[in-house]
């Protein structure tokens, strides 16, 4: 799952959302003209594509070059990415003759970050002159979000814990940006332990327009939402790193605390990814999150939940813990605020009434559970020692309490 903040016009900070997505990258291949057999064909194409990789790898402009037209800058964008592997598989080709479309998967792998490769899918055109195969045309396959060089050119800055890759942004912004990571990675370490990988991945894309192509989704949807976490739930250690990706619009407008608290929320949704599953409600997963970012902020729980004490105030305070579509991003920015002020006190109060220990190891047991039904039910008596009843009403005494 993932995170991201959505941006207030009170505090200009913002609540997150999970996703279950990895970012993906296509590339495609084919083969045509006076064509050999289909499995000498394949073999060829596949040959061009480890020529085209190989060229990718060794900044070898002249023999990227050889391989085709498709993406001519793609070397001068990729100039200052720290690429440990890159390479393309082959998985199906469509059509004959002198041109032909393929399905091929991008493996890439980002030195010093992911421990496995990022698996993109692509759809690649080639076309075949003089007896030699050429890609004409690179695109994301259908569905699949398009990849940040593909914006421009990347500007590159590492932190101590964190690697931040942008398009269209002055390099001192990147570099604020990796300040701040840098600060959240060990406050989450701080408050969720060393037992993850303590770096973060940031991706800065251009525009908000930038943002939906990373994403493979419209744009409007992220109006207002300053960062989004992709990763693979569940996933082991050996797996890409989850990549942070900004809104440049709705993020660059936060104050540096808004900033901060952002960011350290999303590297929370980093640390927890690998107990994070399809168990994990997202008023956990995104409350645990914000409790993380919020911890040590020095704000009230008036100050971090104005629509929830609004709610509270005025007698509508909720009577139950948010459900997963409370979390919904097109919806009513007020209630998609109080679904994470609501998980956030729901984290605040295991913290303060049993303990911050308790808390990680609450979290810990829900995500372990084989399913959705029964996890929560499960973790609170095995961890907490108490029902999901009695859970709930000491929650909405606590918020009364807090906000009232």
């Amino acid at each position: 799952m993932a995170g991201r903040r959505r941006v207030s016009n009170r505090n200009r900070g913002g609540c997150f959302v999970a996703l279950g997505a990895l970012l993906a990258v296509v590339s495609g291949c084919g083969s045509g003209g006076q064509a050999p057999p289909p499995d000498s064909r394949s073999a060829a194409v596949q040959q061009v594509l480890d020529r085209r990789a190989a060229a990718v790898l060794g900044h070898d402009s002249a023999a990227y070059e050889a391989t085709g037209g498709a993406d001519p800058y793609l070397l001068l964008d990729l100039a200052e990415v720290p690429l440990d592997s890159w390479a393309y598989r082959l998985t199906r080709l469509d059509g004959s003759g002198s041109r032909v479309s393929a399905d091929v998967e991008l493996r890439y792998r980002v030195d010093g970050y992911d421990q496995a490769p990022v698996v993109a899918a692509r759809t690649l055109t080639l076309r075949r002159e003089d007896g030699r195969w050429q890609v004409i045309a690179d695109e994301p396959a259908k569905k699949s979000g398009r990849q940040l060089w593909e914006q421009g050119r990347i500007t590159a800055v590492k932190g101590a814990h964190s690697l931040v890759l942008g398009v269209g942004q002055q390099r001192n912004v990147l570099r604020g940006y990796a300040d701040i990571a840098d600060d959240a990675v060990p406050a989450v370490e701080d408050a969720w332990g060393k037992d993850w990988a303590r770096k973060v991945v940031v991706l800065v894309p251009k525009s908000l327009d930038g943002m939906g192509q990373l994403l493979g989704a419209p744009a409007s949807g992220y109006q207002g939402i300053a960062a989004v976490t992709t990763g693979e739930a569940g996933g082991s250690g050996a797996a890409p790193a989850d990549r942070v990706i900004l809104n440049p619009e709705a993020y660059g407008v936060l104050g540096a605390f808004g900033k901060q608290v952002v960011l350290t929320h999303e590297t929370a949704h980093v640390a927890t990814r690998a107990v994070t599953s399809a168990a994990t409600p997202l008023w956990l997963s995104e409350g645990y999150a914000d409790w993380t970012g919020y911890r040590n902020a020095g704000r009230t729980p008036a100050q971090a939940a104005p629509e929830l004490q609004r709610s509270v105030q005025d007698g509508s305070a909720p009577a139950t813990l948010p459900e997963d579509a409370d979390f919904g991003f097109s919806g009513d920015a007020s209630k998609l605020a109080r679904a994470y002020e609501s998980g956030w006190l729901a984290c605040r109060m295991i913290a303060e009434q049993w303990s911050e220990a308790k808390l990680n190891s609450f979290y810990v047991a829900v995500g372990g559970h084989k399913q959705r039904s029964g996890a929560v039910e499960g973790a609170l008596l095995s961890v907490l020692g108490i029902d999901e009843q009695d859970f709930v009403a000491r929650w909405r005494a606590y918020v009364r309490a807090e906000l009232g």
